[in-house]
Formats: structure tokens, C-alpha cells, sequence
């Protein structure tokens, strides 16, 4: 997955910035510039969280999956609070009870469900493949808010119908036996995690600072993860010394940049440039994870997940160009 406390839709938590505000007799705030540093982080985005699909695949090659997931958000969420208590102050993590259940609640669907199913995904199916049904979120995401009340309009509806084309003719490969149809159903069960989290962070007394939201998210994401993998007995026989070197880099590597550096410059969008424009990471990252896929691991590029990856990122387009008119 991307990163903790981010949703993959266009659709602002309450506590974050508006990129403008509308209304009878309400003036609309300045058109946020896009300008170099604005690129700079998108493409660290663009980058960095679609190559985090090759660094977990690189990672269960000889690492437990909810193991070292449960250590990638623990290391990441300590890291996040001594940076948040470090720039802003101590105070700056204080959070109400309510807060701090909502938070929790949310790491749990996003970071055990949701980035938990895809690690264990990983050990079976390749990661451009993962990446594509993931990709898928915003489709989920549309439907969940229906659900609750909201109306995201017909372009969205079908922006969702071609999301799930696309999502059919994916999970091919695991049908006819070229991939365990086991892992595909682990990611969309993931994607659907996602989504609830995602949906739910903008609907629950979350706290009001993002950075701080997303400590506790991946302290207890992090935490129910390792927990999982000890129930799961992932800990007998695991040899660290049989651990392949590249297995210890990838896990850096998602720890430093997807889990801190990316979300730090996604964050930063956020409050710097239009919603939209930061939205698009939702259908780069995909081919950005199919591309390093196939040029780092060789993974087949078959026409089931080239069609069907090209029908669901046309879908999230849809679905992202809807939302930004609405």
C-alpha cells in the first residue's frame, strides 16, 4: 500500500485544509501555484510509493510478511513521533481518548488489513499485479461513500463500472492457474480494508494534525501486525542470519522513504497544491510498480494485466476528473 493516513480519493478530511472555499457570499481562496517544489514532491510520491509494491515483494523473499510489516510501522511510527515531538514540541502528540480510538481504528484497517493483506499477498503473486488490484481503491472508496449518504455524481459511477471491468479481467492470471487466485483475493480484500479506513478517517474524531493521526495508526497497525505474525508462528525457525542483504535494504527503504519521506511530501501537498493535482498518484503509482516490476524481478507482462491494469487506471481517472469538477 502507500502510506498511512492518506486517502487514495480526492475527499478532504475535515481537519485538513480546503483548497478553496465556496459558498453565497463567500470569495474563493487564490489559486494555489504549482511550482517547482510542487513537482519535486509529486514526483517523490509519483516514485517512491509505487515502488513500494517491488521493495515488499523484495522483502517476503526471505522475511516473514506481518513480521516485518509489523516492524516497518513500529520503526516508522517512532521515528514519525520523534520528528512530530522534535519540530512541533511533546504537546504536539497529546490526543483525546476518542481521538486516539479513532486513530486506532483506522491504523487497524489500513495498515493490518490493508497493507498487512498485501505484504502476505506479495508472497505469492507478483507486485505489478498487486499493485493494479490495489490501484482499484477509489473504485471502493466511491461505493463506501454512497453508502453513507454521499452523491459523487454519474462520472464517478462510472469511473467505479470500469474499475470493476478492469478489476474482472485482472483477476484472470489467478483463474486459469497462472497466479494462486488466493493472493488475488487477499489484495482486494486489502483494497477494501483501504478504502473502509480511508472512508472512516473522514468521518471519525480523528486528530487534528495529520502527522500525529499517523503515528498512532502505525504504532497500532504496526503493533496488531506483529502480534499476527507471533499467532501465526511466522517466528519459528526464522534464521536473521539467513536474511538476504537486499531483504534488510528493502525494509529500509520502506521505512525511510515510503513510510516517512513520502508521506511527509504528500502531506505537504496537501496544504500546497490543488487536491487534484496530488490525487494523480493514484493512477501513476500502479504503472510506476508494473514498470519496476518487470525491470527489476522480471515479472510477465501478460495481456490480462495490461488490459485490465489500463481499464482500472482509466477508471480512477474518471473517478479523480469527477470528483475534481465536483
Amino acid at each position: 500500500m502507500t502510506s498511512p493516513a492518506v486517502d487514495p480519493a480526492p475527499e478532504t478530511h475535515p481537519a485538513a485544509p480546503e483548497p478553496r472555499t465556496e459558498g453565497a457570499g463567500v470569495p474563493a481562496a487564490p489559486a494555489r501555484r504549482i511550482t517547482g517544489a510542487v513537482w519535486v514532491a509529486l514526483g517523490i510520491v509519483y516514485v517512491v510509493w509505487g515502488s513500494t509494491y517491488l521493495g515488499i515483494r523484495i522483502v517476503v523473499e526471505t522475511l516473514p510478511p506481518f513480521l516485518s510489516g509489523g516492524a516497518r510501522f513500529i520503526t516508522a511510527g517512532l521515528l514519525l513521533a520523534a520528528i512530530v515531538a522534535w519540530r512541533q514540541g511533546p504537546a504536539a502528540l497529546k490526543v483525546t481518548r476518542r481521538e486516539l480510538g479513532s486513530a486506532v481504528l483506522v491504523g487497524l484497517l489500513l495498515i493490518l488489513g490493508g497493507n498487512g493483506l498485501v505484504v502476505l499477498a506479495e508472497t505469492s503473486i507478483p507486485s505489478g499485479l498487486a499493485a493494479l488490484l490495489v490501484a482499484a481503491v477509489p473504485v471502493w472508496v466511491v461505493l463506501l461513500r454512497t453508502a453513507f449518504g454521499d452523491r459523487p455524481g454519474l462520472g464517478a459511477f462510472g469511473g467505479v463500472l470500469l474499475g470493476f471491468a478492469g478489476l474482472g479481467v485482472l483477476t484472470v492470471p489467478g483463474l486459469s492457474g497462472e497466479v494462486k487466485i488466493g493472493g488475488v483475493v487477499l489484495v482486494l480484500v486489502a483494497a477494501l480494508c483501504w478504502s473502509a479506513g480511508s472512508v472512516s478517517s473522514a468521518r471519525l474524531p480523528m486528530p487534528a494534525n495529520p502527522f500525529t493521526a499517523s503515528v498512532y495508526e502505525m504504532l497500532a497497525g504496526g503493533l496488531a501486525a506483529l502480534t499476527l505474525g507471533l499467532v501465526r508462528g511466522e517466528h519459528h525457525g526464522l534464521d536473521l542470519g539467513a536474511v538476504s542483504g537486499r531483504s534488510w535494504v528493502a525494509l529500509a527503504y520502506l521505512v525511510v522513504f515510503g513510510s516517512l519521506v513520502a508521506f511527509t511530501a504528500y502531506a505537504w501537498l496537501l496544504q500546497t497544491a490543488p487536491v487534484s493535482l496530488a490525487a494523480t498518484y493514484a493512477y501513476v503509482n500502479p504503472v510506476v510498480a508494473v514498470l519496476l516490476g518487470a525491470l527489476v524481478l522480471n515479472e510477465a507482462l501478460t495481456w490480462p494485466i495490461l488490459l485490465g491494469g489500463a481499464i482500472v487506471v482509466g477508471g480512477v481517472c474518471l473517478i479523480v476528473s469527477t470528483e475534481r469538477r465536483g
